[in-house]
């Protein structure tokens, strides 16, 4: 495949493979299809419109909004003439969108409703550098997406030529978006990512998808640059890509397309296992019975190796019995889930797998555009995020920080050499920040956080993530964070599951009137000990948790404790409960 700039796989794909829905969102409660063909006339279409109005290759152009084909029809149109793609967080505050509208110096924004617009348009009306601004749904007095589109159907004739010039003189190396990471201190970065950081990754990771994959839900943020790249992945091998209607429908939006493949981070995989089993403890009798045999079951499992009779006629009647019912829930069709973002709980990962979900977890950062490695269908190993990709070159460095170098490596931090120069060193690696090891035929594991770790007054380095990962195995817990810098011990801050939370308060006739009163009943105090000594278990010494407090807060991207990719932002919750930390530790 002759790829070399990321709209050659919308070209390719319609030559060799078009698709009578290449992209479909559900609105409204009807799904709305575009083929192959109208994928490239919009597009098309958004050049010659963004050329009328006098845009010209290397201006920027903003872009805040939910997954839909517009979003697409705009990020292909921008590519073809060289602009540079700034997609944004719908989720971040107001002053992450000052920084980055302002840092990057975009001159249009497209937002997609009307709700949004609302939220931004306090911070560009003093933001001069901004000439444009637009939206997908159509708003009173607001320019409209598809006013573009017109015009540039209105100039086809007269920029057709031109945009083949262009496009023939865009470089597989020029850069082609800024992704601003959302990291957990300080401001976002702004990682410059070529066309070359996308297409190797695309094409490196072809052979890993299985055969038969035509259907892919979408539901993931298209500005993650781990749902982007799969984007174009999809596009490359012409699978169809289904939106989801919105984080809430993404239940009824599976069983309505099927999909045969989608991609997840961790946290809506635990959300999902957490309301199965939340079923599971409804049930009663036999039924209950059989549930939590097959959990169990799926416990055990371990992939790409044969159990023995006994085990898999076993596995093979809970599959028939109750397994059945989960993979119904994902549309009774999935070949292929990817679990990407965070670390995936290895219970999780035997879990959905002995219930033929098949989750294959992988690993990379957005200034790796994203894959360094995954696991590939059939050679799954639980507790690693898989095998190494043809095209990364990855080593450990004597303090266990996982150091890369690949075609996929970004072009560097916008306007800011001095942070390029702290993570990518003179011989090239690129310093990732996640400890590792190599293990059996370049498979990587992950094993935490360089900036993480710290130190207890004993000596003893502690990787909270470790810890905090076995943890989330609860279905009581939905957040923890794991304490103890200079201290004797570790200890945690517990922020609970409340819909899992006041299911089992009221199975066992706790009388509260709001979750304060919830947290600080004795039985549920009582529960949270019992949680923290069963999974204390299976931790070394060190890195138990001796003392804990529960949080009566959630903790949100909404409300700054969660980056947009659910990583705690630990200096905001070391900050926020400061007090009730420094209590933990008093003797």
């Amino acid at each position: 495949m002759e790829i070399k700039r990321i709209f050659d796989f919308v070209s390719y794909a319609h030559k060799n493979k078009p698709l009578k829905k290449a992209l479909s969102v559900k609105r409204n409660g009807k799904w709305e299809s575009f083929n192959s063909d109208e994928f490239v006339k919009k597009s098309n279409y958004f050049s010659y419109g963004l050329l009328e109005l006098g845009f010209k290759t290397g201006d920027k152009i903003a872009t805040v909004s939910n997954n839909r084909p517009e979003w697409n029809f705009a990020d292909i149109g921008m590519m073809q003439v060289g602009i540079v793609h700034i997609p944004i967080y719908p989720t971040v505050g107001e002053e992450e969108y000052r920084h980055i509208l302002s840092f990057s110096e975009a001159k249009m924004i497209i937002i997609s409703n009307k709700e949004r617009y609302e939220i931004i348009k306090p911070i560009i009306e003093n933001l001069p550098e901004i000439e444009y601004i637009y939206s997908f749904d159509k708003i009173p007095n607001i320019l409209n997406f598809d006013e573009i589109i017109e015009l540039g159907k209105q100039n086809e004739e007269k920029y057709k030529e031109k945009l083949k010039n262009i496009k023939a003189n865009i470089n597989e190396n020029d850069l082609c978006s800024i992704i601003f990471t959302s990291g957990t201190t300080g401001l976002s970065k702004g990682v410059m990512l070529s066309h070359k950081n996308f297409v190797s990754n695309v094409l490196a990771c072809h052979d890993i998808i299985p055969d038969g994959i035509e259907k892919a839900l979408s539901f993931l943020p298209l500005n993650h640059v781990f749902e982007r790249m799969l984007i174009y992945y999809y596009i490359s091998l012409s699978i169809s890509i289904y939106y989801a209607e919105s984080t809430d429908t993404i239940g009824e939006n599976m069983r309505e397309v099927k999909p045969h493949i989608f991609a997840a981070v961790p946290r809506v995989l635990e959300k999902v296992y957490d309301k199965i089993y939340s079923k599971g403890l409804s049930l009663t009798g036999i039924k209950k019975a059989l549930f939590f045999w097959a959990l169990k079951l799926g416990q055990q499992y371990e992939p790409c190796k044969n159990q023995g009779f006994i085990y898999n006629t076993k596995l093979a009647i809970a599959n028939k019995l109750i397994f059945k019912k989960w993979r119904e829930a994902f549309g009774n069709e999935l070949i292929m889930a990817v679990s990407g973002g965070a670390a995936l709980q290895p219970r999780l990962a035997r879990i959905f797998n002995a219930a033929r979900i098949p989750v294959n977890e992988g690993y990379g950062l957005t200034e790796t555009s994203p894959v360094i490695a995954v696991n590939n269908p059939g050679k799954i190993q639980i507790g690693t995020v898989g095998q190494l990709l043809e095209t990364s070159e990855v080593k450990i460095a004597e303090d266990d920080e996982i150091l890369f170098k690949g075609p996929n490596l970004m072009l560097g931090y916008y306007k800011n050499p001095e942070k390029t120069k702290e993570v990518i060193d003179k011989d090239g690696w690129f310093h990732t920040g996640d400890t590792g090891e190599i293990v059996n035929d370049n498979i990587l594991k992950i094993t935490g956080r360089k900036k993480s770790l710290f130190k207890l007054s004993t000596g003893k380095y502690i990787s909270p993530q470790i810890t905090e990962n076995v943890f989330k195995e609860s279905a009581f817990i939905e957040q923890i964070m794991v304490v103890g810098e200079g201290q004797k011990f570790c200890a945690a801050l517990y922020s609970p599951n409340f819909d899992f939370l006041k299911k089992w308060a009221d199975y066992k006739n706790i009388k509260y009137t709001n979750n304060t009163e919830l947290i600080n009943n004795e039985k549920v105090i009582a529960k949270y000990s019992k949680i923290t000594e069963k999974f204390n278990t299976k931790l070394d010494k060190t890195s138990k948790i001796k003392r804990f407090k529960i949080v009566v807060e959630s903790w949100l991207i909404e409300t700054g404790e969660l980056s947009p990719t659910l990583k705690l932002k630990r200096k905001i919750i070391n900050n926020n409960y400061k007090e009730k930390i420094e209590k933990i530790f008093l003797s």
